[in-house]
């Protein structure tokens, strides 16, 4: 029987049909595996309550970080919550399934490469991540919009009852930095966002112009500050492992059909996180 492992992936989208029959063939490599969901699971409230109840079903803990998608007013969508109140929802529906959130206290890996603190997180963006030479948020935005690279989060992520995106991710921050340095003394982490914590990874984008949706420069020191054995993110939908500062960061999208159909590697594998590979 193999160990146990923390295994990890995000961006399921299952809106895409190809998607929902990879998410709902998802199994663990043993009974005690825990499963990091980073985000991007969907769109609609009552699809994302079925997916992260089938999960915890069959993985002996779930971790939840929320991704950009979920927090979406969708028109469709027949919850019309919007910003914190959406969020707030989407953490209920997880702990009716002992799913954890940011919102619970971090659990603590005991198993092989343990002990480690599992740290889900919710930062946002604050259109920090910009082209060289550009020093505002309105002209990271106008940029984007004269390039005609912009992302839907414009139109579908509200930031109620804060003002701007900008100060809900101020807010989150505030609070993420508190609850991570209320951590027990001495143990690392595992750190999981959406966003990726440093500018890196962004560097790559086919757009750059999109990299203003993609995180903070406020956590470029995190994965040092907060002793990460590991960093998890997604939302690049570009999976592979680069090292920054000694420290490993995973992206572990499973992306849309389109992105994962020309991959030579098979779609929707789940990435081991601890033991280390």
């Amino acid at each position: 029987m193999p160990s146990e492992r923390l295994v990890a992936i995000s961006d399921l989208h299952i809106g895409y049909a190809e998607n929902r029959a990879i998410v709902d063939a998802l199994r663990p490599g043993s009974p005690g595996d825990w499963l990091i969901v980073a985000g991007d699971v969907c769109e609609f409230a009552e699809d994302f309550e079925h997916t992260m109840r089938l999960l915890s079903e069959r993985f002996t803990k779930v971790v939840w970080a929320p991704g950009n998608h979920e927090l979406w007013t969708h028109p469709r969508d027949p919850s019309r919550l919007r910003g914190e109140a959406r969020y707030r929802h989407l953490v209920e529906i997880c702990r009716s399934l002992g799913v954890v959130t940011p919102e619970d206290p971090y659990p603590i890996w005991t198993g092989p490469g343990g002990p480690v603190v599992v740290a889900p997180l919710f930062v946002l963006y604050d259109y920090t991540f910009r082209m060289p030479g550009v020093t505002t948020v309105e002209a990271a935005l106008a940029l984007a919009h004269e390039t005609g690279v912009v992302c839907t989060d414009e139109m579908f992520l509200h930031p109620d009852p804060y003002p701007s995106r900008e100060a809900w991710c101020a807010a989150r921050l505030k609070e993420t930095e508190r609850r991570l340095e209320e951590r027990p003394d001495g143990l690392p982490t595992v750190l999981i966002n959406h966003y990726p914590l440093v500018r890196e990874p962004t560097l790559i984008l086919r757009y750059p112009q999109f990299a203003i949706w993609c995180g903070t420069t406020q956590t470029a020191d995190w994965h040092l500050r907060f002793q990460a054995a590991a960093v998890v993110y997604g939302h690049l939908h570009i999976p592979r492992t680069t090292w920054y500062d000694g420290v490993r960061f995973e992206e572990v999208s499973l992306g849309y059909p389109r992105e994962w159909k020309p991959r030579k590697t098979p779609p929707g594998r789940l990435r081991q996180i601890l033991p280390a590979p």
